[in-house]
């Protein structure tokens, strides 16, 4: 004769039980990341720190300023290009539940020399996006947009996000211009988004043939012992933010209710003098510097204020200038092939 005995299962030992089922269902099932330009500067970055944090991370990228060395080897890939009819296929395919916008058109001077690609790429090619991100019911689009080049010559500096919008470029008319599609898609279909406007970024993956800074030029120029230009008198200044600082905003943003504009930036001016001394105190010699007329209709100052950030985000910037430097320089000088 066998004996069943049937336990009895306290409240306690329920609840703890419902309690673990939740917890291994968030352990099995991790949200599914897209990022458009997941192979360039800020993007790849960004890429490898939503990896290690545990998300399961899709990277659409075209390889025009994107690196086939920075694709983190556990993100899917593909390479499309964000105008192009392949993104709804790859949207219905793979049910994303964020997307990180950061494929653009990068460069101001590109923008103004022919605008209508600038155009094509960061309207259309963002409308693109935008639109399957609302047909396929993603949860949140996070744009990251600029702040320089969208403010102008502001009249109050450090510039907040409420201080008038005057862009002097394609490129930060276009910039504008998609924000406002954000705006208008969350107010018409409800499409949750968010809008990050960098100051002037720079770290580690910047190289000089793709998204590019001064910061990035003048440090692989000085390693490979060329020439580094300065347009002007060189007290021209810019706000200059680590990329491992922008990263923590982007991951921050996510999950945080912020719609609407935030500057990710350091708040502090600094002139390319500046710059210039800090890279030849790491570097630990002078570097080459020539002297050229100042480029036409170049901005004269721009920082912005991180007060919202602060707010919204509980975001600072936590690396400085020096130690910024310091590790750019450091990648730079293992990467000295590839500048």
């Amino acid at each position: 004769m066998f004996l069943f005995v049937t336990p009895v299962l306290s409240r306690s030992m329920l609840i703890m039980g419902l309690f673990l089922s939740r917890f291994y269902a968030i352990i099995v099932y991790m949200s599914k990341i897209l990022i458009t330009g997941g192979a360039g500067f800020i993007g790849s970055n960004l890429v490898d720190v939503l990896i290690s944090a545990g998300y399961q991370v899709v990277i659409i990228d075209n390889l025009v300023t994107g690196k086939k060395e920075y694709l983190n080897p556990q993100a899917k890939f593909y390479q499309a290009d964000i105008c192009s009819s392949e993104i709804a296929a790859i949207f219905t395919a793979e049910r994303f539940d964020y997307v990180y916008h950061l494929a653009a058109q990068i460069e101001v001077a590109k923008s103004v020399a022919d605008p209508v690609y600038d155009n094509a790429v960061n309207i259309l090619g963002a409308l693109n996006i935008l639109a399957n991100c609302q047909k396929n019911k993603v949860k949140k689009i996070i744009f990251s947009s600029t702040g320089g080049a969208i403010y102008g010559e502001a009249e109050e500096i450090p510039t907040p996000e409420t201080a008038p919008a005057y862009p002097v470029s394609p490129y930060g008319i276009h910039k504008l211009t998609f924000e406002k599609y954000l705006n208008y898609y969350y107010q018409i279909f409800g499409q949750d988004y968010a809008i990050l406007r960098f100051a002037n970024v720079y770290g580690p993956r910047q190289y000089r043939g793709g998204e590019a800074g001064v910061i990035s030029i003048f440090i692989a120029n000085a390693i490979l012992n060329k020439t580094s230009f300065l347009y002007g008198d060189g007290q021209q200044t810019r706000d200059y933010v680590y990329v491992a600082d922008v990263v923590k905003a982007l991951v921050l943003v996510k999950d945080i209710e912020a719609r609407g504009e935030i500057n990710i930036s350091t708040a502090r001016e600094i002139n390319l003098w500046q710059i210039i001394a800090s890279i030849e105190k790491t570097l630990g010699q002078p570097i080459i510097i020539e002297q050229k007329t100042a480029k036409l209709g170049e901005q004269r100052r721009s920082c912005l204020s991180y007060e919202r950030a602060r707010t919204v985000l509980n975001w600072l910037p936590e690396v400085d200038l020096a130690l910024g430097i310091k590790n750019t320089l450091a990648w730079a000088k293992d990467n000295k092939n590839n500048l």
